[in-house]
């Protein structure tokens, strides 16, 4: 059996040690997969990140750990299916309006202070949760497979989530720089 074969079968019987080992020797593999077929684009993350959702999910249904690299690429390859076939879009962004300009004296470590866990607090739970989902990579289809709800309903959740995120985390940005400029002062 090969090293990703042993790292699988380990995984397979609850080793989280061997799982993130497998999984972070999986996603070199996928990053040049996707990118000798796609190119150097920002989806090359989301579809590798994808890819490993779809291993680390399905690795109860492999039958012969020897067998894995095939089985990874299989779910690769259904992650790229999806992609060509327009699946994907560009995630949306939550700092590019929040980005200083070139040339500002802005602090980076002041954006670092925003804090993001009390600004996903502010949703509910419901909300936080088809976020959390999204952000692990889920498709709108399969997260209201999850939550009991329609495809259309959970894009509109997503939409009314980041917008609320938006206002929110922009509130905390304001104050940090308030606080800054007043210290600075």
């Amino acid at each position: 059996m090969n090293d990703l074969g042993k790292l699988a079968a380990a995984a397979q019987d609850g080793d989280e040690s061997a799982l993130t080992l497998l999984l972070e020797d999986l996603q070199n593999i996928f990053r040049g997969f996707f990118i000798r077929r796609i190119g150097s684009r920002a989806e090359v993350d989301d579809l590798v990140q994808n890819s490993l959702v779809r291993v680390s999910t399905s690795l109860v249904d492999l039958r012969d750990p020897s067998r894995l690299k095939g089985f990874a690429m299989k779910a690769a390859l259904f992650e790229l299916q999806d992609y060509f076939r327009g699946r994907y879009s560009a995630k949306e962004t939550l700092f590019d309006e929040l980005a200083p300009s070139e040339g500002s004296t802005y602090q980076a470590d002041a954006a670092a202070t925003i804090d993001v866990e009390r600004a996903l607090a502010q949703l509910s739970p419901k909300a936080r949760q088809i976020i959390e989902l999204r952000e692990y990579g889920y498709r709108y289809e399969e997260i209201a497979d999850m939550v009991g709800t329609t495809e259309a309903a959970v894009k509109m959740q997503v939409k009314r989530a980041f917008d609320k995120l938006r206002q929110l985390i922009s509130v905390l940005w304001w104050m940090i720089m308030w606080s800054f400029l007043s210290n600075s002062a």
